[in-house]
């Protein structure tokens, strides 16, 4: 059975009711995208919840081809507050992943402020950690992209904004990128993307801190757990 028409994959509302029923007026749903690229930004989605949202076709991005994601990311984005927040490759390299995520998310936040005059009560974050301590009460779900409808929200819009920027990157720096095929890959490891690497070196928009790419330039792996931050817990 199709994603798009399996029940099992339809994600369910109970953890944003239950952020509601207990005083939270404005419940956003986080999820992050690009973590394991090589290439390209991390992109964080925030995403409003709306009980009354009916927008089909709403799953974790994952379980979307490109052509559906494209739609339901139509959908949403004209009925669904939201903002999405980049971080760069070499604002990676300096300051680590966990930093990174965290960043993403602020300005997504941002973004959704500045778009929309909305800054939420409490946020429904995907993973087991909670990024936005400080900011604002977060509940954290392992694969809430899966099972709570704000979060697959933000992961569909923040996956078709990674993936058009992406295309995008690839067809302004044609002539240095091309051969890794990023608007195909979309900065992701593949067979072609790593055999372009190790031919050619890293282009201007790979993670130069990552192990294929400082192997690429003749530098070694990356040290273990450099610039990497302890996590923080989750609120609640």
């Amino acid at each position: 059975m199709s994603p798009s028409l399996s029940r099992r994959t339809r994600p369910d509302c109970r953890v944003e009711r239950e952020l509601a029923d207990l005083g939270y007026e404005t419940v956003v749903g986080v999820d992050e995208v690009g973590r394991g690229a090589w290439a390209g930004p991390l992109t964080a989605g925030v995403a409003c919840w709306d009980p009354d949202d009916r927008t089909r076709g709403v799953r974790d991005s994952k379980l979307l081809s490109p052509e559906q994601r494209e739609v339901v990311a139509g959908r949403l984005s004209r009925r669904i507050p939201h903002g999405i927040g980049h971080v760069w490759p070499e604002e990676i390299d300096e300051i680590g992943m966990t930093s990174a995520m965290r960043l993403a998310v602020m300005r997504a936040l941002a973004n959704l402020e500045d778009g929309h005059g909305i800054v939420p009560d409490a946020a429904v974050m995907d993973g087991s950690y909670d990024f936005l301590a400080g900011v604002c009460p977060t509940r954290c779900v392992v694969k809430a992209d899966l099972h709570c409808r704000s979060v697959a929200t933000a992961s569909v819009l923040a996956k078709v904004a990674r993936d058009a920027l992406m295309v995008d990157l690839s067809r302004s720096l044609a002539g240095e990128v091309e051969p890794f095929d990023f608007a195909s890959n979309k900065g992701y490891p593949t067979p072609s993307h790593r055999r372009a690497l190790r031919a050619l070196g890293p282009s201007e928009i790979h993670r130069k801190s990552w192990a294929p790419a400082r192997v690429a330039l003749g530098r070694g792996e990356y040290p273990r757990g450099a610039l990497v931050e302890d996590p923080v817990p989750a609120l609640f």
